[in-house]
């Protein structure tokens, strides 16, 4: 199994830029898809970005392509999410989580995400 801790969240003006850091311990870490998601309250949880095992194919949300960038290190065991030129819009909490394999799901969609960090407040103000 993958445990995923997040960190690096906090309070930001528009414009600024933030690192979100996750985390990962478990054998399979490796072999996952990574995502990050993201959810404001009364939202339903919202798709940010993926990447895949390799690093070699990474996908992002319309609303963050542009600004946000995601990475991983396997030697550190560690999943990045960059983010830049935040807005107001971005204000959320942001999950790190681990898709699982196979998936009758896309990268994209939350629900073939099977391990999930506890989250990270971001807060962007105007």
């Amino acid at each position: 199994q993958v445990q995923l801790v997040e960190s690096g969240g906090g309070l930001v003006q528009a414009g600024g830029s933030l690192r979100l850091s996750c985390a990962a311990s478990g054998r399979t870490f490796s072999s996952n898809t990574m995502g990050w998601f993201r959810q404001s309250p009364g939202t339903e949880r919202e798709f940010v970005a993926f990447i895949t095992a390799s690093g070699g194919m990474r996908y992002y949300a319309s609303s963050v392509k542009g600004r946000f960038s995601i990475s991983r290190d396997s030697a550190k065991n560690t999943v990045y999410l960059e983010m830049n030129s935040l807005k107001p819009e971005d204000t959320a909490v942001y999950y790190c989580a681990a898709r699982g394999a196979p998936s009758d799901y896309s990268a994209y969609d939350v629900r073939g995400y099977v391990y999930w960090g506890q989250g990270a407040q971001v807060t962007v103000s105007s």
